[in-house]
């Protein structure tokens, strides 16, 4: 299915009757996803080269990798806060330009130590963007399209992986891997249009006026200020850490698990694997557009216990398969379970949680498990470097019957229907 296919499909799933400012959301939030995305899976092809010219280990790798998720947390945190205090939209702004500088300083970076920082600038930015993305969308649209908007934005990264699959080809070869992030800049491009077309939403406007009146009140204590939602919170940051593990874990390494598998070394050779992976990332947008349509229609509890179950066999799967085919075709339905639950979380989160806390909630769940899933990038090099990618496909498979065990125990997801909305 080509990239446009996927568009004209995900647009059908959410009706062609949009307003003018629906449509505005929906463009501005995919379009940032896309190109920030773009800028972040940059590293998933250039990590092996960075790795050979700068003489880093596979553990090093794993720590590059897993700064991004790090800098998410603060950076979630913080512009959470910010975009339910003074706007979504300026803050959205900010958080693109912030992953623009990351990523084209990153070219001339030449060690470890500045590499680290670059990413954990880049990862605040991209932390700071999901929250603000989302608020912007559970505020724009009906509750029972939530689970579909925020799918199709979520496969606007996936499109924006795609790209990076592409321009990695295209440039490596030549420019090597600093020309790669060299072209970083563009998600300007959705800056210039977020400023200019971009408002406010009219929920928002009414929180700012519930917050001069004093009818309500910023608290960041409202993510846990019962025993219930502090449960939920906690089940929810294990749930996101786990799948964080392994959509970071899988595309950060995935190029270099594929090239062990095939025995590949080669630059040339090599590019073959980066266009291998375009199928693969295919694969996890039509699987998030899938599961945001089953969420809509039977709730959280059944859609993400049908994905994690189907998560946990294609990944054990995945390690049966020696060649370009298999581990192309295996990867792409791999994909399409295990991250397809990605946009989901941002749509139940804003079910969950109110409206003063909306981006704040958002941010700082996917921030925290973000930021502890992050640590399965270093584990995996580790285990790359001292055991199998057998060993590695297992112990992803093993977390994702974790996640569906916590996940049966929240209590508000046996209730959580298509219309039960916090407001």
């Amino acid at each position: 299915m080509a990239i446009s296919q996927v568009s004209n499909t995900a647009e059908d799933a959410v009706s062609k009757k949009l307003t003018q400012e629906q449509k505005v959301v929906l463009g501005s939030t995919t379009l940032g996803f896309t190109l920030d995305h773009m800028d972040a899976t940059f590293l998933s092809f250039a990590l092996a080269p960075m790795i050979a010219e700068l003489h880093i280990s596979g553990a090093q790798g794993g720590i590059i990798a897993a700064m991004s998720n790090w800098g998410a947390l603060l950076g979630s945190v913080l512009f959470g806060i910010l975009a339910d205090r003074i706007g979504r939209v300026r803050v959205l702004s900010y958080t693109i330009m912030l992953v623009t500088f990351a990523t084209v300083i990153l070219a001339f970076l030449d060690n470890a130590y500045t590499i680290y920082g670059s990413r954990f600038l880049l990862g605040m930015g991209t932390g700071g963007e999901y929250g603000v993305s989302m608020a912007l969308i559970a505020e724009s649209f009906k509750a029972n399209r939530v689970g579909r908007v925020s799918s199709i934005t979520a496969i606007g990264g996936q499109v924006g992986a795609i790209l990076a699959a592409i321009l990695a080809t295209l440039i490596m070869p030549s420019f090597g891997w600093r020309g790669l992030f060299m072209i970083g800049f563009l998600p300007l491009i959705v800056v210039y249009i977020v400023r200019r077309h971009l408002k406010e939403t009219p929920a928002f406007e009414q929180l700012q006026a519930d917050y001069k009146s004093g009818k309500k009140k910023f608290s960041f204590k409202f993510i846990a200020n019962t025993p219930k939602r502090a449960y939920t919170s906690l089940v929810l940051i294990i749930m996101l850490t786990i799948q964080t593990s392994g959509y970071y874990g899988l595309m950060n390494w995935l190029p270099t698990i594929m090239r062990k598998q095939l025995g590949i070394t080669s630059t040339v050779t090599a590019g073959y694997v980066n266009l291998g992976m375009i199928p693969i990332i295919m694969g996890m947008a039509i699987g998030m557009l899938t599961f945001g349509t089953i969420l809509d229609k039977i709730g959280p509890r059944q859609a993400f216990a049908i994905f994690l179950v189907a998560s946990a066999l294609m990944i054990y799967a995945f390690t049966f398969a020696y060649n370009m085919w298999t581990l192309t075709i295996l990867g792409a339905v791999v994909g399409f379970f295990s991250n397809g639950m990605y946009g989901g979380f941002g749509a139940v989160i804003s079910r969950l949680y109110p409206s003063e806390i909306r981006a704040t909630a958002a941010n700082t769940l996917m921030g925290s498990g973000r930021a502890i899933g992050a640590f399965s990038s270093v584990v995996i090099g580790w285990i790359m470097d001292n055991y199998s990618v057998g060993a590695v496909m297992m112990s992803l498979a093993a977390m994702y019957v974790v996640s569906l065990l916590f996940m049966l125990t929240i209590p508000d997801f046996k209730k959580l229907g298509t219309s039960s909305y916090q407001h």
